[in-house]
């Protein structure tokens, strides 16, 4: 039940003061609050609507919040109040610079395996994947796809490392153990035991960089916006089609960016399993930016665990009297060699954004990341 419900069972309807209970049981949000947007926010968070701030005689919770800020006394040295639309952004440049970083590092790491052989392509490809996965973790603990007071979970972080492990391996591991193999290690061409794929994986390093870009023209959009909304349905309203742009945008960057590395890298151009992929992870991290890490995770694991099972029954067909069980993944790769990773991937971007348009909207998930929910 939401703290208004609980209000309300203990203020009788008609008291002489509403806002002044509500005011003491939202005390600290309305003391650290540096406007009254941020409280605003805050309400809607707990419960408290347009609707229902009409019990507290206010129109919208916008006018309740900027009567509980007036209400509450501040030092002579408190800060001063900022509008959202101009508070400090992840705008220097090493921050929106950073992301540049994997995509670089993973195109060096391609060139290098293109041009060594035996053991110092072995060495070459260790040391790619290192300086790959430091520039990564570097690219979303600072600049625009930070989540302050949100770490990356182990968990969340390892799943991940499948779906794009699977994106350069797993296809290749699924039609060859479909037709009996492997019968040697991936050698790193495509003709090998093991074919990889390098031009999605390239792709989506490369696309850090307007992942980053985009979930930072989100932020300060959505922020403008709740300076100037003057109601959370009309905050909403105006929302949402921001966040359907950046979206666009980032899939048309992500296409491009595909379409490149593939003719570069002489690949076949693998455009669904990558788009919704991509899609994937750019929302999964959005969400996360704002807050919203257990729809992620809990999407993310289940991407994984369902490719995962799709290799393990095609590996367990080959007991005895367990031929059955490659029937399923069999029949989709026969309709479509990518099948798998289009799927589930595509399955977890939709979901993942019917999620987003929901939770995303709200004034509550636009409360300065520095500042505590």
């Amino acid at each position: 039940m939401s703290d208004l419900g609980e209000l309300n069972r203990g203020t009788p309807p008609g008291a002489g003061d509403p806002v002044k209970a509500l005011l003491h049981r939202h005390h600290d949000l309305c003391l650290r609050a540096v406007d009254p947007l941020e409280i605003a926010a805050g309400l809607e968070a707990h419960g408290i609507t347009d609707r229902t701030a009409a019990r507290f005689r206010h129109r919208d919770v916008f006018s309740l919040a900027e009567e509980l800020y007036a209400r509450v006394p501040r030092d002579a040295d408190s800060p001063r109040p900022t509008s959202p639309g101009t508070e400090p952004t992840h705008r220097t440049a090493p921050a929106l610079l950073l992301p540049l970083l994997p995509g670089v590092l993973c195109a060096a790491s391609v060139i290098a395996l293109r041009h060594t052989h035996g053991e110092l392509r072995l060495l070459a490809a260790a040391t790619g994947i290192l300086a790959v996965t430091l520039a990564l973790r570097a690219a979303l603990r600072r600049g625009p796809l930070s989540s302050p007071g949100h770490p990356p979970r182990s968990s969340t972080a390892s799943w991940t490392c499948w779906l794009i492990g699977y994106a350069l391996l797993g296809d290749g591991l699924l039609h060859t153990a479909i037709t009996g193999g492997p019968d040697g290690l991936p050698d790193g061409t495509p003709e090998g035991h093991w074919p990889l794929t390098v031009a999605p994986v390239l792709a989506l390093t490369l696309a850090c960089a307007p992942a980053a870009w985009t979930a930072q023209l989100f932020t300060t959009r959505a922020r403008r916006r709740l300076a100037s909304s003057r109601g959370l349905e009309d905050f909403s309203a105006s929302v949402r089609p921001v966040l359907l742009g950046v979206f666009v945008l980032f899939v048309l960057a992500l296409t491009a960016l595909l379409a490149v590395t593939s003719a570069l890298l002489d690949e076949p151009f693998a455009l669904p399993e990558t788009l919704t992929l991509g899609a994937l992870l750019f929302l999964a991290r959005l969400l996360t930016i704002h807050g919203f890490t257990h729809a992620p995770k809990v999407i993310i694991t289940l991407t994984a665990t369902t490719q995962a099972t799709a290799l393990a029954t095609v590996l367990a067909a080959r007991l005895p009297g367990c031929a059955a069980l490659s029937t399923p993944v069999e029949t989709l790769t026969a309709w479509n060699p990518a099948a798998v990773p289009t799927l589930t991937c595509g399955a977890a971007a939709l979901t993942l954004l019917i999620h987003a348009s929901r939770r995303l909207p709200r004034a509550s998930a636009h409360i300065p990341p520095e500042r505590p929910r």
